[in-house]
């Protein structure tokens, strides 16, 4: 009885601090551009590793292969993305056990922790798909970053402005696959809410819009 207790507990605090975190396709390409031009001139340099322009943003989300990788983010109520994590799984074969990990959270939901969120998704999903290692870099200053690899387990090397993070990952098993599809699926019923509501909200400005019409139009016709 204690042990079943207890195990209710750890769940509970779990999926209180659950946050819906979608993949993504080529469809949300305009809302990723959005969120990282929405990004500072700082947040951009600590993302990229320079202060990218619009420009560069635009061939970063360009070339984005939705195929090849996962791409993961975090909607508000206006179905913006406010925090997102790009998963690079390795071209070369040789490499095909290790992933590249990297994310950006707007500035108003900073020490929320999405950013930590993001990254034991991105666990997730990597040791599903046989990723052995999960690759992190980072300018040294991007303490949050470098403090969540290091949370996890990762070991960092630091070379001077530079910083590399390598999180050895276990071999996947039932509770981490079931762990996927739970969230997948939670997921995107937030997203068909969020969408659904939205759409409801400019239904009600429209009707709006037309009644107000109509009044002004009776007051017009009574003068």
């Amino acid at each position: 009885m204690i042990q079943f207790a207890a195990l209710t507990k750890s769940l509970w605090r779990r999926w209180m601090r659950w946050i819906p975190i979608r993949i993504l396709s080529s469809k949300h390409r305009p809302r990723i551009s959005a969120h990282l031009k929405s990004l500072s001139p700082q947040d951009r340099y600590l993302r990229f590793g320079y202060t990218a322009t619009d420009e560069q943003i635009e061939n970063y989300v360009a070339k984005l292969d939705f195929g090849r990788d996962d791409i993961y983010g975090v909607f508000n109520r206006r179905l913006e993305i406010m925090a997102m994590a790009h998963v690079a799984f390795s071209a070369d074969p040789q490499w095909a056990t290790c992933a590249e990990f990297g994310v950006s959270v707007d500035l108003k939901l900073r020490g929320r922790g999405l950013g930590a969120r993001l990254f034991e998704r991105a666990v997730v999903h990597a040791r599903n798909e046989g990723v052995a290692l999960l690759f992190i870099h980072a300018l040294s200053e991007n303490t949050p970053m470098l403090k969540i690899a290091r949370k996890s387990g990762a070991r960092v090397q630091r070379e001077g402005s530079e910083s590399d993070a390598y999180l050895t990952l276990p071999v996947a098993n039932i509770d981490s696959q079931v762990n996927e599809l739970i969230e997948e699926g939670m997921a995107d019923l937030d997203f068909q809410i969020k969408s659904r509501a939205q759409q409801f909200a400019q239904l009600l400005t429209t009707l709006q819009e037309v009644r107000q019409g109509v009044r002004e139009s009776r007051h017009k016709s009574s003068v």
